[in-house]
């Protein structure tokens, strides 16, 4: 593999795409159970009370709360602060239209990302799955993670977006990639995550 082509860390690609994966899963899921129950502000009508699509989505958000979501977070801030905002992100707002501004941009779309997928995890946890059989759909709580709902799908469109926007199609693929190089082995990964945890400490 050409050192020249776009690489990002392996470990980065698998936190990233469980996280993508779960997030997306969640966010599909949300809207059956919201269509399915609910449905006050449009729906597709695709299904009607399904009681299953519930426990689905409660088990997405289980994983993305307790384990992938915490993982990447602590990659993030231990590993991955560069792609996030900056102690200078206002003042590079201030060169538009330079390459700077649009890697600014991006930093606030990964940023963005996360903060709505946290706000999409914690007001899920304030839910009832009981409310909607029940008919109940006035909860304040139930409100606030359809919101949640509406930021996640608005955040990861501005994500993709700009992610395609600075790094185009290569960085799309490289997300993706199969191959990593040999330093980047999983035999070295407790090496790696030893120091990522230990990192700026």
């Amino acid at each position: 593999m050409l050192r020249s082509k776009l690489y990002q860390p392996l470990l980065l690609r698998l936190f990233h795409g469980i996280n993508a994966l779960l997030i997306i899963g969640a966010a599909i899921t949300g809207f059956l159970v919201y269509d399915s129950w609910d449905g006050r502000f449009g729906g597709l009508s695709l299904t009607k009370t399904n009681r299953s699509l519930i426990d689905i989505h409660g088990t997405f958000g289980f994983f993305i709360s307790y384990i992938a979501l915490p993982l990447f977070l602590i990659y993030c801030w231990k590993a991955g602060k560069n792609r996030l905002l900056q102690a200078d992100t206002l003042q590079q707002l201030g060169n538009v239209g330079r390459p700077i501004w649009w890697y600014t941009l991006q930093r606030i779309a990964n940023t963005f990302m996360l903060i709505a997928a946290l706000f999409s995890v914690i007001s899920g946890k304030f839910q009832d799955e009981n409310w909607l059989p029940q008919g109940e759909l006035n909860h304040v709580a139930y409100y606030i993670h359809l919101i949640a709902w509406v930021v996640v799908i608005l955040a990861l469109s501005i994500h993709l977006l700009m992610s395609a926007k600075v790094g185009g199609l290569p960085l799309l693929i490289s997300m993706f990639d199969t191959i990593y190089r040999p330093e980047d082995s999983p035999r070295f990964w407790q090496e790696k995550l030893n120091n990522i945890l230990h990192r700026n400490k």
